[in-house]
């Protein structure tokens, strides 16, 4: 017996209410598709999220370095195109027998964090999605050190974004510079630093909701927030994965291998003074 074309359209709309948000008709949303990289999708206006993100670096110049920030944000979107976030980070940090780190084994509370984004060209009515971001913090303790600080900076980032394939897969572009001040508590002394990179990153959707890709980032850090003297640099690779885990929540996971690095003055393979030989980092976030 013929299936009558109205009972056919009944069930394309229930089959398309079961997928996904990453799956709508409008396209693939990279707001969070990325791990160390961000897309050019904010939001649509009253969204609401928390997020939980874990971020670690293991490995330096020989020793034991091992350091973990968790940060838990809210985003919310009050108007078309803009989106806020505001977030808490603490940080865990266990160092031992690295040169020029003093030996640390704690837990503390870090610092604040606000992040703004706003979308200056929408990829589905543009030859390509435009955004900028301006993250700027406030920590007491050093990421890297672990030492007690008054430490300020802020991530000024451009992010492009195309479909390669619509509804399928995705490359964006990351321009980055983040300048930072640091004072130290114990001594008084007070250092400038800055770092600038591009990123690059494809994600590519294996079934609903369920994407799997690879991200390329290339970092320099620099003395001084006018990029005055370098320090070294570094390129990393690595995987990332994105799950619709449900309506309203969502996982990302993404894994980093410095592939090539040197620092300034001796010749070496990797950059393991100024970067980690290993990132990782974990996102889970819900709407509500």
């Amino acid at each position: 017996m013929p299936i009558s074309a109205k009972t056919s359209r009944a069930a394309l709309v229930c089959l398309s209410a079961l997928l996904p948000g990453s799956v709508h008709a409008e396209g693939i949303d990279t707001e969070h598709l990325f791990g160390f990289m961000i897309g050019t999708d904010v939001g649509n206006v009253g969204e609401r999220e928390f997020q939980s993100q874990t971020t670690g670096g293991f490995s330096r110049n020989g020793g034991r370095y091992r350091a973990i920030s968790q940060e838990l944000e809210l985003e919310f979107v009050p108007a078309r195109n803009f989106r806020i976030e505001i977030g808490s980070a603490f940080a865990a940090h266990d160092i031992n027998g690295v040169p020029g780190l003093e030996d640390r084994r704690q837990l503390s509370w870090q610092g604040v964090s606000v992040d703004l984004r706003y979308r200056f060209l929408n990829r589905d009515a543009a030859p390509f999605g435009l955004t900028v971001a301006v993250e700027s913090h406030a920590d007491r303790i050093d990421e890297t050190t672990a030492a007690a600080v008054r430490n300020y900076g802020t991530q000024f980032a451009l992010a492009f974004d195309r479909d390669v394939i619509p509804n399928v897969a995705v490359a964006a572009v990351n321009l980055i510079y983040q300048p930072e001040w640091t004072r130290l508590v114990g001594t008084g002394a007070a250092e400038q630093e800055s770092t600038i990179g591009v990123a690059l990153g494809v994600m590519t959707q294996l079934r609903p909701g369920v994407f799997l890709g690879a991200e390329t980032r290339y970092l320099r850090r620099y003395e001084g927030i006018g990029l005055q003297e370098l320090a070294g640099q570094a390129l990393f690779i690595g995987p990332t994965a994105y799950f619709q885990l449900s309506e309203r929540s969502r996982l990302t996971a993404s894994w980093s291998v410095q592939a090539w690095g040197r620092p300034a003055g001796p010749s070496a393979a990797l950059d393991l003074v100024n970067f980690e030989r290993h990132q990782a980092r974990l996102v889970f976030g819900v709407n509500f």
